[in-house]
């Protein structure tokens, strides 16, 4: 099974889901450099619907929301990783800043973002809740942060 999918694979696969009575959540994120902290929280945001789907920034989008020196893990590479998370069905990268184009495509019955958000923050809410979806915000585990992480690095180095 392709777990990768495109733009234009995406919505009529969501659309045979929905169909076929299986309820999606959906996040969205860089996923630089996977850390406990991406893990906790992924598999958390997967145990809440039938299917999980990835949105993935992807290495430009990235670039614009942290700066030139980022992502450090190539689009295709974080795809693949993510993918490979056994609780992960499916992966789509999307290059806009925001992924509201890709939730609308993608209809998911719950939206979920990590506990740096505020309900109001969250891109897409609106248009999840106009369908009768919801949002959910799943806490922070731990003090895990992929700057962190860098920092560190950047140190040793």
């Amino acid at each position: 099974m392709k777990r990768i999918l495109s733009n234009l694979e995406i919505g009529p696969i969501c659309d045979r889901l929905h169909q076929a009575g299986k309820t999606i959540s959906f996040t969205n994120g860089c996923f630089d450099i996977i850390h406990r902290g991406h893990l906790t929280y992924l598999k958390a945001a997967a145990a809440l619907a039938d299917v999980f789907v990835i949105g993935l920034n992807s290495d430009q989008s990235v670039a614009r929301l942290k700066g030139a020196n980022r992502p450090v893990i190539a689009e295709e590479d974080r795809a693949l990783l993510l993918s490979e998370l056994r609780f992960v069905d499916y992966v789509c990268l999307f290059e806009e800043d925001t992924p509201l184009g890709l939730i609308k495509k993608v209809r998911p019955d719950v939206l979920v973002k990590g506990g740096d958000y505020r309900r109001d923050q969250v891109v897409g809410k609106e248009f999840v809740e106009s369908y009768g979806g919801r949002l959910e915000i799943i806490p922070f585990v731990g003090a895990y942060s992929t700057s962190a992480i860098l920092n560190k690095i950047i140190k040793l180095g």
